[in-house]
């Protein structure tokens, strides 16, 4: 029997946390442990942390500073403005962070589009990145969703089986490193979610105006499911709240819409095998439900994927006329913005395809004096006048 995509999302709706008796080991507890034991070495959290509830109640720790970026090769090549404005924000709220120059990919794209590799090499480049972060002092912040979401995965393997384990100690060996896994994986908006109300005390820029629909990332509440961020405050904690959490406290106004549950249409084997159908998935599933239902002024997000496939998927449904058009960024971009970043030099809105003009107009930001300012700063480096565009210059 087949069953309505609606009445799937009308029994997800109505999932009651405190009917869910299941309960998830503490990894951390596990990971101590076996440190004890000689089998791997732990990152401990250090210095001041934020503590954050997940979904089946489980405290979480969220380390303030001296955090090490685990970029996402996604961000970097497709969006750079993404991971430009997750340092900025960290930047003006006085934090120290290092960005990494031997950070490899995560290999997750590879693991779950093609499944060509095996879980000894996809651990191995895990816990390679962690021992790099680890060597430095600095604790690991993922930026990318599907990293976050395998490396949890990668963790749960290295915890239960002894011979994985084992296998990775060897390899780590011939890198002179050890098998080395963080305390928390921690994820970029589950940071800003916990730094929500600094962020929002920053803020210069009245979004009270501003309507906002969120799509959570799969790869980061779907996978481990148990580690997300759940709060009773938003939603009532039967829905991630870390977007949705830092939109509102920015004072934006999240509407709803009924396919909040489905995939942004990515779906990673898709978008290399059968593009028209994540081009379809995304307009027609997410894009033109939002407008119909919501009408909102953007689409936040908080993975690469999410992004890309949200915003430059509708193009194609444009040329068909479909309901589409709205402006899409991560929940970074956004909270950048409402502290006064510049739209082009560091959020970086040209990448972008859809229209995201009328919501700089809406925010009170004159786009075309901001694109003029970075034009000019574009044509100082190429004259060789400065090597970078001055990030601190707010005023647009």
């Amino acid at each position: 029997m087949t069953i309505p995509v609606e009445a799937l999302l009308r029994k997800k709706s109505e999932f009651s946390r405190t009917e869910d008796r299941r309960t998830l080991e503490d990894p951390r507890a596990e990971l101590l442990e076996l440190e004890e034991r000689g089998e791997l070495v732990v990152q401990k959290i250090s210095g001041e942390a934020v503590t954050v509830p997940t979904k089946y109640g489980r405290e979480k720790r969220i380390q303030k500073a001296h955090l090490w970026h685990h970029k996402s090769c996604g961000q970097c090549g497709h969006i750079p403005g993404y991971s430009t404005s997750i340092f900025w924000i960290m930047r003006k709220l006085g934090y120290d962070y290092h960005d990494p120059k031997d950070q490899t990919s995560c290999t997750a794209w590879n693991y779950y589009a093609s499944a060509t590799s095996n879980v000894a090499a996809q651990a191995a480049v895990a816990v390679r990145n962690f021992a790099a972060a680890e060597q430095t002092g600095y604790f690991p912040l993922i930026h990318c969703g599907t990293s976050y979401g395998h490396y949890k995965e990668v963790r749960e393997e290295l915890i239960l089986h002894p011979e994985l384990r084992a296998e990775v100690r060897e390899i780590m060996g011939k890198l002179g490193k050890q098998l080395v896994l963080p305390e928390e994986i921690v994820h970029y908006s589950e940071w800003l979610y916990a730094m929500r109300h600094e962020i929002a005390a920053l803020q210069v820029r009245d979004f009270s105006d501003i309507k906002v629909t969120v799509h959570p990332a799969c790869h980061y509440y779907k996978l481990v499911e148990g580690d997300a961020i759940y709060d009773p405050d938003v939603y009532g904690g039967q829905r991630t709240a870390v977007v949705t959490g830092l939109a509102q406290r920015l004072g934006a106004e999240v509407r709803e819409y009924s396919t909040w549950f489905d995939c942004c249409g990515f779906g990673f084997r898709h978008i290399l095998v059968q593009r028209d159908f994540t081009r379809s998935f995304a307009t027609l599933r997410k894009i033109e439900v939002m407008k119909e239902e919501a009408d909102p002024d953007v689409v936040l997000t908080h993975d690469t994927g999410c992004v890309t496939t949200l915003d430059k998927s509708q193009f194609a449904a444009q040329a068909h006329d479909r309901n589409v058009g709205v402006a899409v960024m991560s929940e970074a971009q956004f909270a950048a913005l409402a502290m006064g970043a510049h739209p082009y030099k560091v959020c970086q809105l040209h990448w972008h395809s859809a229209n995201y003009r009328p919501l700089l107009e809406k925010m009170g930001i004159d786009w075309e004096k901001a694109w003029a300012e970075f034009e000019a700063d574009v044509a100082r480096l190429e004259r060789g006048e400065k090597r970078y565009l001055d990030w601190d210059d707010v005023d647009s």
